[in-house]
């Protein structure tokens, strides 16, 4: 029982800070979009100040990146969340073929469904805290850059005296690769198993819901999402607020169903093991046409 509550003990310190960030991580998303306060200069600020203060990364460097997304979601090299492919993932049937044609092997594919959970939330991890020094400082970012530099101290100030330098480092990349991976399985759901490839210059409607699908809708799937399970709905409508997602959800599906666009919607397990699925068909697809191409 005492090495229970001691276990408990420790992994409390872990969990609660990587809690708190994801949901400070939902939270500057939706000021990013500009969608908590009525007036544009409030959000911005509030995004200013929980990225800077709370998450110790640059809004400007967000926003620079997110609307890229939102513009061409799920189109190589237009969506900066395709960063990843080819280099650790093959992603989408088109994609996968042409890197396997073309005998590029940077990585076992055939093998990703399985490395997934571990390597992009390390990679992730790594490549968020290289690439925002290397942001502001290119950018002359010098307010952000002050901002993340303080938050690095701060933090390092309230728990190396109490848990000794390694103690805490230890901690810390912890609760960041398990923020990583909490992410990356709510965002990437949504999306990887969709269809990826080149920009097709589809209409606004049609290059949103083939790019996204929904999570059914429950007070859990809320909360853990960020409501980011009303994704179709969110790239439709960027600025709204995400508590009226659920509101615009059936006119949406209904608009979908009249003009024929399929509009996919599917409970959360599914959609993780739709994440994987496709990884794992995606990476079959590659090594066939790398195989046989």
């Amino acid at each position: 029982m005492c090495c229970l509550d001691e276990g408990t003990h420790c992994l409390i310190p872990v969990l609660l800070p990587f809690a708190f960030q994801i949901q400070y991580g939902f939270l500057q998303h939706d000021l990013g979009h500009i969608s908590v306060f009525q007036k544009t200069r409030w959000n911005r600020l509030a995004h200013f100040f929980v990225m800077g203060v709370l998450k110790g990364g640059p809004a400007s460097q967000w926003n620079h990146m997110h609307n890229q997304h939102h513009a061409k979601p799920n189109c190589f090299r237009k969506d900066p969340d395709l960063n990843m492919h080819p280099l650790l993932f093959s992603l989408g049937k088109p994609l996968s073929v042409e890197l396997g044609k073309k005998k590029k092997k940077y990585m076992p594919y055939q093998y990703q469904h399985k490395y997934f959970c571990l390597l992009a939330p390390l990679t992730f991890t790594i490549y968020v805290q290289l690439i925002i020094f290397r942001y502001t400082i290119l950018r002359k970012k010098w307010m952000e850059l002050a901002f993340i530099l303080a938050y690095n101290l701060r933090i390092c100030l309230m728990y190396v005296p109490f848990m000794g330098f390694k103690s805490f480092m230890a901690f810390y990349w912890l609760a960041r690769f398990l923020e990583s991976n909490w992410f990356l399985w709510i965002s990437q759901m949504n999306h990887i198993p969709m269809n990826i490839d080149y920009d097709q210059n589809l209409d606004w409607v049609s290059a949103q819901l083939t790019a996204t699908c929904n999570v059914d809708q429950s007070w859990f799937n809320d909360w853990y999402t960020g409501h980011l399970n009303f994704q179709i709905e969110h790239h439709l409508f960027p600025t709204m607020p995400r508590h009226n997602y659920w509101k615009v959800a059936p006119l949406v599906k209904s608009l979908c169903a009249k003009h024929g666009v399929n509009y996919q919607c599917k409970p959360l397990l599914t959609a993780f093991a739709d994440l994987v699925r496709s990884l794992k068909e995606s990476g079959e697809y590659w090594q066939d046409a790398y195989l046989h191409g």
